[in-house]
């Protein structure tokens, strides 16, 4: 009797563990994110540095930003922003696209350019993925060389956007 109560205890309890581990995947994959998942103006703070092997001397070092993004919906992005690469400042400009997955992950291929003096720099890649049902997104450069981290939050709520 014992060991049937045992079992069927256990039998429960590993049920209930294993439902409630695949509940998280379930809704993730249930969610369906697209490109119209991330809309609307963010407010971004950038962290990390780039290394010696890809940057000149004056660019090689600590990097930090902040600034504002803003999404489409449609696979467009703009985005204005001042950092600071290795103590020298610059504002910039950027324009790039974007792929949002199903599971809520997505790519992005940005171009920036300093504004003063003009200057534009190849495409970057970065890996992102949208947060707090659509309020945040988190994202880490891929460009070899590059160890930028950036959050990004929505700057106003979905009802005040535009406002």
């Amino acid at each position: 009797m014992k060991r049937t109560i045992i079992r069927n205890m256990f039998t429960v309890t590993l049920a209930t563990a294993l439902a409630v581990g695949l509940a998280p995947t379930a809704q993730a994959a249930d969610k369906g994110c697209s490109n119209a998942s991330l809309t609307g103006t963010f407010a971004l703070t950038n962290t990390g540095f780039f290394t010696a092997a890809v940057a000149p001397p004056l660019q090689a070092g600590p990097f930090a930003g902040v600034g504002v993004e803003t999404f489409d919906g449609n696979g467009g992005t703009t985005a204005t922003t001042w950092v600071s690469v290795n103590g020298n400042i610059f504002q910039l400009a950027i324009k790039g696209t974007y792929s949002v997955n199903l599971d809520c992950t997505g790519t992005l291929t940005l171009v920036p350019s300093i504004l003063n003096p003009p200057t534009t720099f190849p495409p970057g890649q970065v890996f992102f993925v949208i947060d707090d049902n659509g309020a945040e997104f988190r994202a880490i450069n891929i460009v070899s060389g590059h160890v930028v981290t950036t959050v990004g939050r929505r700057q106003f709520s979905k009802d005040n956007e535009g406002q």
